[in-house]
């Protein structure tokens, strides 16, 4: 059932991202492209080869529903989900990432065995019953999103200050049937709280029998209320139909027996060799190590994590602050004398040059781009600094990078960037 209902989410998702034009605007239009670290050979497919990437993706997503060819298509849907994502950090959003992690895991478990067209044209395939492990890992995935989105809810700002809540809830009093609570101050508190006691409780909620029925209501509840109020695309459709998978087979069993019976009587479960289940053990442990650890990689360095955002992605942080600014480049050339100011739309779109404005890494990224850009236009010897401001949740703009940097000296990488401005 979780595999029919991600292939079915995906499916849909992917037809969204296509009829609102999203596949031109982000991945054919840009001139530049923000890769992430190490990944600086994924690049977008020239001409319509983005829109045979979709496709491929929805095919393989429908495929996974169906439960057709589901190891291949598995891999195939991996594998174009995770490079579109890549393209483009500009684009990051923690529910894609979820969906990576995911579309990979569903690669190595037995999730085609049972109600699917595989198992339609091979009855060898069937199976009723599996490992615990291959439904647990999905349950743990879906833990540590919500714990962790918890757990970075307990900061200052958010149980305090009630920010970014306190900005953002005064603009929503129109929102149908909860609008009018926006109205008072302490309804961004009551949210903040509420919120993060939601993210840390829901996944031993929902792994509870007898509390079970009344999380899944507060699940319903919350994505829903939340899909009100914040453009947030599918993920909360997404989060409410992947969290069935903490209800027992038996709830599932009486929905597959809704549909037609397709599959043939159960065939005998062959063990697999030891050494198999040993190389499983220790993959598992390893990306479960991983999953735990990963999030936390922030500690390892000084500094505002909200300011300097080195750590903060793929770490489950989700709509945590309020953040805007702006940066404008400076070019010199000690060679020539020239100089000039940067005009960033000439090369970014309205969302990259919004989102670089604030990330150092991007900021970092443009520079070095534009380098080539201006050496030939003339400039000889290219010297880049950036002025830029910010402001963190509604305090005032503070300046953001050093101005007194040449960008150009310092190569990206994991490194502290003291080359940001302290919050302090």
């Amino acid at each position: 059932m979780f595999r029919v209902l991600f292939g079915f989410m995906m499916l849909l998702s992917i037809i969204r991202f296509w009829y609102k034009g999203w596949i031109f605007e982000q991945y054919i239009y840009p001139d530049f492209y923000f890769t992430y670290y190490g990944f600086p050979w994924i690049k977008p497919l020239a001409g319509d080869g983005m829109y045979t990437v979709f496709f491929i993706m929805g095919f393989a997503a429908l495929s996974i529903m169906l439960g057709f060819f589901y190891r291949i298509t598995s891999v195939l849907f991996f594998l174009s989900f995770t490079y579109v994502e890549l393209i483009d950090k500009t684009n990051y959003l923690n529910h894609y990432y979820f969906v990576s992690l995911i579309s990979f895991l569903l690669i190595f478990l037995p999730a085609h065995r049972y109600f699917s067209l595989d198992v339609f044209f091979r009855p060898s395939l069937k199976l009723d019953k599996v490992s615990a492990w291959t439904i647990n890992i999905i349950k743990f995935q879906l833990g540590i999103v919500y714990f962790y989105a918890g757990l970075a809810k307990l900061n200052y700002d958010w149980i305090v200050n009630a920010l970014p809540l306190k900005i953002w809830l005064p603009a929503k009093t129109n929102v149908p049937l909860i609008g009018w609570l926006f109205k008072y101050k302490w309804s961004a508190t009551l949210f903040s709280w509420c919120g993060a006691l939601y993210d840390l409780t829901i996944p031993f909620l929902l792994l509870n029998k007898y509390t079970r029925p009344l999380a899944y209501a507060a699940v319903i509840g919350f994505h829903i209320m939340t899909a009100m109020l914040f453009q947030i695309g599918m993920f909360p459709y997404i989060m409410i139909l992947s969290t069935l998978i903490f209800f027992p087979a038996s709830f599932h069993q009486r929905i597959i027996d809704l549909f037609p019976k397709i599959t043939t009587p159960q065939l005998q479960i062959k063990n697999r060799p030891s050494r198999w289940k040993n190389i499983s053990k220790y993959a598992l442990i390893t990306y479960i190590s991983f999953q735990l650890l990963f999030p936390f990689r922030h500690l390892l360095y000084p500094g505002n994590l909200y300011w300097t955002e080195q750590g903060y992605r793929f770490s489950w942080r989700v709509m945590l602050m309020e953040k805007a600014g702006y940066v404008v480049f400076h070019v010199y050339d000690p060679e020539t004398g020239k100089m000039e100011q940067v005009n960033n739309y000439q090369y970014l779109t309205k969302t990259q040059e919004k989102q670089m404005s604030t990330q150092p890494d991007m900021i970092l990224q443009f520079a070095h781009f534009l380098k080539d850009k201006y050496q030939a236009k003339g400039f000889l010897q290219p010297q880049i600094t950036a002025e830029s401001y910010v402001t963190l949740n509604g305090r005032r703009s503070k300046a953001f990078i050093d101005p007194t940097v040449n960008l150009l000296e310092i190569e990206e990488g994991w490194g502290h960037k003291d080359w940001v401005l302290a919050w302090e």
